[in-house]
């Protein structure tokens, strides 16, 4: 062995002599709060470890709870999100029902007010060309329908009767291009004819140039086509032109929403010819 060795397990063995005597001394002598000095640091290393060891596996609970508790928001978040669809679901489901409750009431009340004999019907389908604007109702010649028997509904007029079938009739809605009915509005008892646009509104032809029209003036049908019965609600003017002395444009908006058509009612009883409303 050399003698740089020898030196150097000297050093370590000195130092570990002088370590262990501090060791012995630390466990004899006390601190101010009457724990020897060893217990003493012992407890402080030993304390420190717990502490860090507690913040590590805290903080890791903290972020676990936090995770789950996360979990369990979003989870009852997308059922508090389903059941309030549901609700809305169900609020325009009886809304609907509602609705069509007071609709069929209204319809029962005019079928009993009227003048003329009725019968109710359902629309079953609708027409697929945008000009040509046409409906199915679920009665036809079983029932007693026939061509041009007018289809009417709680708002006014709605049209006529163009193909009956054995259980089920085409009518041919008002603004349907292609259809027209006598109209007289209602303030001033001036007539004229109105005509289907294949749009959502209505024209108004063959009114004296001298007629006194006002827009929001009521147009109801005069009974003169053989179709409608007089008195029924069209519309209201909604635009008046004029071009010098004589009408240019006369458009009417009409009372019937004819895209929201459930329930209509067919005039079963014809009209009076005009000999007959004469006397």
């Amino acid at each position: 062995m050399s003698l740089p060795d020898i030196r150097q397990r000297g050093g370590y063995l000195l130092l570990a002599v002088v370590v262990g005597h501090l060791i012995l001394i630390s466990a004899q002598v006390n601190s101010r709060t009457g724990v020897p000095l060893l217990q003493a640091a012992a407890f402080a290393a030993y304390s420190e470890v717990q502490r860090v060891t507690y913040a590590v596996v805290s903080g890791v609970t903290h972020a676990w709870n936090g995770y789950v508790d996360l979990r369990r928001v979003r989870a009852e978040n997308e059922a508090l999100r389903q059941q309030l669809v549901s609700l809305q679901v169900r609020f325009r489901q009886r809304e609907a029902i509602a609705q069509r409750t007071e609709e069929l009431r209204r319809l029962l009340d005019l079928r009993d007010t009227a003048d003329f004999a009725t019968r109710p019907a359902e629309v079953i389908g609708g027409s697929a060309v945008p000009d040509f604007r046409f409906v199915t109702i679920d009665r036809g010649i079983a029932d007693g329908l026939k061509a041009d028997m007018a289809i009417i509904s709680t708002a006014g007029v709605v049209g006529r009767i163009v193909t009956p079938g054995r259980k089920a009739s085409k009518v041919q809605l008002l603004v349907d291009r292609n259809a027209a009915a006598g109209a007289r509005i209602e303030r001033t008892r001036v007539e004229g004819i109105v005509l289907g646009t294949g749009e959502d509104t209505l024209r108004m032809d063959y009114v004296s140039p001298t007629a006194d029209l006002m827009v929001g003036d009521v147009v109801l049908t005069s009974g003169t086509d053989g179709i409608y019965p007089k008195g029924l609600v069209i519309g209201h003017l909604e635009s008046v032109e004029r071009k010098g002395m004589t009408y240019a444009a006369i458009r009417v908006r009409p009372a019937v929403m004819f895209t929201a058509l459930e329930e209509v009612l067919v005039v079963v009883t014809p009209p009076p010819d005009r000999g007959e409303e004469r006397r």
